[in-house]
């Protein structure tokens, strides 16, 4: 048993000198400047032709060791990488972040690195050299090394390796078993001493060809030197410890590419990897000490930092701008859709997501602009101002990944929006930040699954969904006159509500009426616009309307067969679900509306030869709809296309349906419609 002079020492952390001893050694499955001559052949490597470069293997592992009075974390890393086109040479510049706080820091030792080449059959390598290692500041906490191997080109093999020690027991090295290329063998290993307990939050879809788990001692010999405790010198001495240490083994082989497809949140969300969180600490004769942090601490610590909590009752200056306002109705959501406006015109997002204000919401007022922080934290101020019960709702937008509810980490966090509770038990949440959404509107990247809402009651605070009631809304009704010659003019109605209108009202905003006009046209073969008009661009809750004109030329003399396919300009123009297989969910972030109307004026003397068949069809679990009709009348077409999906998110279980759906509308849509000329 540990005597209680040693404790003492090991948590006070006073020791000086180490040394710690491994069993249960595994063979590595890399070794160093040990490379295969076949992997410097083209013929080793058909199957992976389509990858810009393929991991040959990726090694890594993390040990425990005592030195100066602390445990340290000592993570070591092989990585070697054949490069197969230009595209890869990306995979020759590595990044390693490197944690840093107060005046303790994470340091980059042992770094080596060779480029293998094969010229006139002979295996060359060139060294990493010094002047090809960087240093950056990314965040005020962390550093960049980066570095770039030499001589890189199609064929060749990088290889490097480095150690990472950090005196930062919380920020155990994590493992990405998956990248952007193929992997053929990701391996880690974590050596953790019963001291320390880690949650390990496995997630993607890859399986694992190796998951290992034994347990051995690790001996730490810590020595001290003379010094007064509790009034009497203590004499020098050192003891030998011999913790219970677990030894994990996780690997992967043959790991896909992680492709960007479409609809999807992050790739991080869904690639293959290993994170740890320390838990807590059990010193010998001790009892459990949890280190986690707890979503009631994370509340409190926002509630009492200056540029979060100390900026929600700080609304007082925007009085004189509220009062007429308050005056003008005494209908809740009609104030608070007021308040909105008024922050919203105010200050405008300078682009940058936040948890915190960049320094007072009274000053983001006066500069008019600021990050999300800024802005909606002026917003919860200025309800507040206001009497209405507000509040902050942290959230984590979509592009920097998903919330796990079950790991309380304020770092989760990147973005912040008002909540605002209003009579009858209803609720609202808010965001100013967008200057072309109307009130209640939340921006696309923030519909990412719960928020967390921050309450001043301790205790109190709640997860919440973060969903909307708006849908991307497209509507369409057209009127078409054929002319013998196979030419056609027209008129259209087009409204688009909702997320769509948001997009395009920023996109009208940004070209102007006439440019976005030109692109519209161009976008169609062969047509020209003469006329237009824009209306409602302004009255946000509303649709947005494009009226237009439009002409197309036919041929040089009349036709006997017209050949039409009218639903090719206004329906989809792609199936954007390529793939036959995916594992991950589909996420639109919002339900989807799409329908087009056509009414078609067929030329003098001509009619339809056959009517394309109606079509109904439906995604399971009342997941979506699609129905085609046509109507076809003496010298008129009528065409009904009707799109719907119902919900936001689809699982990777329900793609085959969705890609099906897509594939088969869009058949429908593309039908040609051939008129006859009478005989």
């Amino acid at each position: 048993m540990i005597s209680p002079l040693l404790r003492r020492l090991l948590l006070a952390g006073v020791c000086g000198g180490a040394s710690v001893s491994l069993a249960h050694a595994q063979a590595d499955p890399i070794k160093f400047g040990k490379i295969n001559e076949l992997d410097l052949t083209a013929q080793n490597f058909a199957a992976d032709s389509a990858a810009s470069a393929v991991v040959l293997c990726d090694f890594g592992r993390s040990r425990f060791e005592y030195n100066d009075g602390q445990f340290r974390v000592v993570f070591e890393r092989v990585t070697r990488i054949k490069i197969l086109k230009k595209s890869g040479y990306d995979e020759a510049t590595v990044q390693v972040p490197l944690y840093h706080k107060a005046t303790n820091e994470e340091k980059l030792t042992s770094l080596r690195g060779f480029t293998y080449n094969l010229v006139n059959g002979q295996v060359v390598k060139e060294k990493l050299n010094s002047d090809a290692i960087f240093r950056e500041e990314s965040t005020p906490n962390i550093t960049i090394r980066k570095f770039t191997m030499p001589n890189v080109r199609v064929g060749s093999v990088i290889e490097y390796s480095y150690l990472v020690v950090s005196p930062f027991t919380f920020n155990f090295q994590d493992w990405t078993f998956q990248r952007e290329i193929p992997v053929r063998w990701s391996e880690y290993r974590a050596a953790i001493p019963e001291y320390f307990d880690y949650k390990m939050l496995m997630q993607g879809y890859e399986p694992l060809e190796v998951q290992e788990r034994n347990e051995a001692t690790t001996q730490y010999t810590i020595s001290w030197s003379s010094k007064m405790e509790y009034g009497e010198r203590t004499s020098g001495g050192s003891t030998v410890v011999t913790p219970r240490v677990t030894n994990h083994r996780w690997a992967m082989k043959a790991v896909p590419a992680m492709r960007e497809e479409p609809y999807m949140t992050t790739t991080n969300d869904y690639i293959s990897k290993i994170d740890f969180e320390l838990a807590g600490i059990k010193w010998p004769d001790e009892p459990y000490k949890a280190v986690a942090n707890s979503w009631e601490k994370i509340d409190t610590e926002l509630l009492n930092d200056e540029q979060f909590g100390s900026q929600l009752n700080k609304g007082g200056f925007l009085k004189e701008q509220l009062t007429p306002l308050l005056a003008q109705t005494t209908d809740p959501a009609a104030r608070v859709a007021a308040i909105h406006d008024l922050v919203r015109r105010s200050v405008k997002h300078n682009g940058n997501n936040a948890v915190y204000a960049s320094s007072t919401v009274h000053r983001a007022y006066d500069q008019k602009t600021g990050n999300a922080a800024d802005i909606n934290l002026l917003l919860v101020a200025a309800l507040r101002q206001a009497g209405f019960q507000a509040n902050p709702v942290l959230l984590s937008t979509r592009n920097h990944g998903r919330m796990e509810t079950g790991v309380p980490l304020l770092s989760r966090f990147n973005y912040v929006l008002a909540h605002v509770a209003l009579p009858e038990g209803k609720e609202m949440l808010l965001d100013a930040t967008e200057e072309l959404a109307p009130c209640g509107m939340l921006p696309h990247r923030c519909l990412n699954g719960v928020g967390r809402l921050v309450l001043p009651k301790t205790g109190a605070s709640r997860w919440i969904e973060l969903k909307t009631n708006d849908r991307l809304l497209s509507y369409r009704q057209i009127s078409l006159t054929v002319d013998e010659k196979g030419g056609f003019s027209g008129k259209v109605h087009q409204e688009h509500a909702g997320y769509l209108a948001l997009s395009q009202r920023e996109k009208l905003r940004k070209l102007g009426e006439k440019k976005y006009v030109e692109e519209l046209a161009a976008s169609h073969e062969g047509w020209n616009i003469p006329a237009y008009t824009f209306k409602e661009r302004d009255a946000l809750h509303r649709p947005l309307t494009l009226e237009y004109e439009f002409a197309s030329a036919g041929g040089d003399a009349p036709a006997g067969t017209i050949y039409l396919n009218p639903l090719r300009d206004f329906g989809a123009d792609k199936n954007p679900f390529l793939h036959e297989g995916r594992r991950f969910p589909v996420d639109f972030g919002t339900a989807l509306d799409e329908i087009v109307m056509v009414n078609i004026t067929l030329p003098a003397g001509y009619e339809l030869e056959e009517t394309p068949k109606p079509m109904t069809m439906e995604l399971p679990e009342s997941g979506g709809r699609f129905t085609y009709a046509i109507q076809p009348g003496t010298g008129i077409i009528q065409i009904v296309s009707r799109m719907n999906l119902s919900r936001p998110v689809y699982s990777a279980e329900e793609y085959a349906y969705l890609r099906e759906f897509f594939a088969r509308m869009m058949a429908k849509q593309s039908e040609r419609l051939v008129l006859k000329k009478k005989v």
